[in-house]
């Protein structure tokens, strides 16, 4: 589950920074601000979360893939 929880605060924070960043440079209207905030952090997490997205995947895919045990 590691994996999944840093892949999810990495996301979190560089959106967190983004929307920080973008409030410093002058940005005043809340939604435009969120959107943008949105749609940068997407793109950066895209470019700088590779590994991170990787071995979540990786994670999940092993979790679904593992066999259940059997009732009874």
């Amino acid at each position: 589950m590691r994996p999944v929880l840093v892949y999810t605060a990495s996301r979190i924070g560089l959106f967190t920074v983004t929307l920080g960043v973008l409030l410093l440079l002058g940005l005043q209207n809340w939604l435009a601000l969120i959107v943008a905030s949105f749609l940068i952090s997407g793109i950066a997490s895209y470019v700088l979360l590779s590994k991170q997205r990787d071995a979540m995947s990786e994670r999940l895919s092993n979790r679904i893939d593992r066999p259940k045990p059997q009732d009874g």
